[in-house]
């Protein structure tokens, strides 16, 4: 016998035990409150006439000692009913505790979508059986998004890796090799190198913003966005880019180095995936008690079946949509990360006349008495956290 199955009848012999000697005290209980009375009853009888309504005299109907003697019997008889019936009930509420123990176990093995589906009567069991089958959905999802999240990434940091092996390999195999095409070679493996470099730190950014917030301070989101907005002006004015911002303050709560990373990675985003000519506008500003950012950009059109998909990590749409070929997928994918380690709500939805528009609310803003005063875009921040 197993240490669990000996700790599970251990706790049935402990409920039988209780529901017995409960049921033991009420009987005891009851023979008392039935026996007192009985023995100061004094029955009346007719003495030396016929006629039975003469009474001439009392004597004691029932005893004591047989009261004694019979409520002993009653008291023993009643202990060995007791027992099985609270042996019998605490089986019958363990029940459930077993399917959750069994079925857990099956769980435990790998078997992650195995359900407890425990029915009725619905009490406290089945509601902690309930519990724990919301709990096993989201592991399996949870398991499932990991798996795919490590063979894309593996995949991602292979392809580099093979690159620069052929490379290298080709350029040694080359006996005609002079300086000039050795520097060459040398100069493909640095970008590739920095490729790898980039997609590193993607995965490290998504990591950090899927660990959750470790530390909560206030701060402006116009002032964020104002800093990320100076940081790319030169790349969107590269790529014929307006980037332009409306910015009224909007006070919230959170990570700093996280919700820069969140703004940045929209603004990158909306950058990457846009046509030369396009427009980006990032606006902030405050709703009641939240705190609202949105970026809105021009580009190819996004089929609206497909845009939840791109918050999911490596996930992009059709070649064309990412022709500047420096993308991994992983941009949205840390918005949405940030987004949910703030507690915050994420709402994205396609423009007919193409490109996208992302709005973010961090339920922690406070309103501030100048939310209307516009706040022009200066020339402060740095990049942080691209997720390309």
């Amino acid at each position: 016998m197993t240490s669990r199955q000996f700790a599970r009848r251990s706790l049935r012999k402990r409920l039988a035990l209780a529901y017995a000697a409960g049921v033991y005290a009420a009987g005891a209980l009851a023979l008392v409150f039935v026996n007192v009375p009985l023995a100061g009853i004094q029955e009346t009888r007719p003495v030396g006439g016929p006629e039975p309504s003469t009474i001439t005299g009392t004597e004691p109907g029932i005893g004591l000692p047989q009261l004694l003697v019979g409520s002993a019997v009653a008291l023993v008889v009643l202990a060995p009913v007791a027992l099985a019936l609270g042996w019998y009930v605490a089986g019958r509420f363990l029940d459930p505790l077993r399917a959750i123990t069994a079925t857990a176990k099956v769980i435990s093995a790998g078997n992650l979508h195995r359900r407890l589906a425990l029915g009725e009567p619905t009490d406290e069991l089945t509601e902690l059986g309930h519990t724990l089958d919301d709990l096993f959905a989201r592991l399996e999802a949870s398991f499932d998004a990991q798996r795919h999240f490590v063979a894309n990434a593996s995949h991602e940091l292979r392809t580099p890796l093979a690159g620069l092996r052929t490379l290298l390999e080709v350029t040694l195999a080359d006996p005609d090799a002079d300086a000039g095409t050795l520097r060459s070679a040398c100069q493909e493996a640095l970008a590739l190198g920095g490729h790898q470099e980039r997609l590193v730190d993607a995965l490290l950014a998504l990591a950090t913003s899927e660990r959750g917030v470790t530390r909560w301070e206030t701060l402006d989101l116009a002032h964020v966005a104002e800093g990320v907005l100076a940081s790319r002006r030169g790349q969107a004015t590269e790529a014929g880019i307006d980037l332009a911002g409306h910015l009224t303050p909007a006070v919230t709560a959170g990570d700093p180095r996280l919700i820069e990373s969140l703004v940045a990675n929209l603004v990158d985003n909306a950058v990457r995936h846009n046509h030369p000519d396009g427009h980006v506008e990032v606006t902030t500003r405050t709703s009641g008690t939240q705190a609202v950012l949105t970026v809105t950009n021009s580009g190819p059109i996004v089929p609206g079946d497909q845009i939840q998909r791109l918050f999911q990590p490596f996930q992009k749409l059709a070649p064309e949509r990412h022709g500047r070929g420096d993308g991994y997928g992983l941009g949205l994918a840390i918005v949405n990360a940030v987004t949910q380690a703030h507690h915050a709500t994420l709402a994205a939805g396609a423009r007919p006349e193409g490109g996208l528009t992302i709005t973010v609310r961090f339920t922690h803003g406070t309103p501030i008495p100048d939310a209307g005063r516009p706040r022009e875009a200066g020339a402060r921040g740095e990049a942080v956290g691209r997720g390309e």
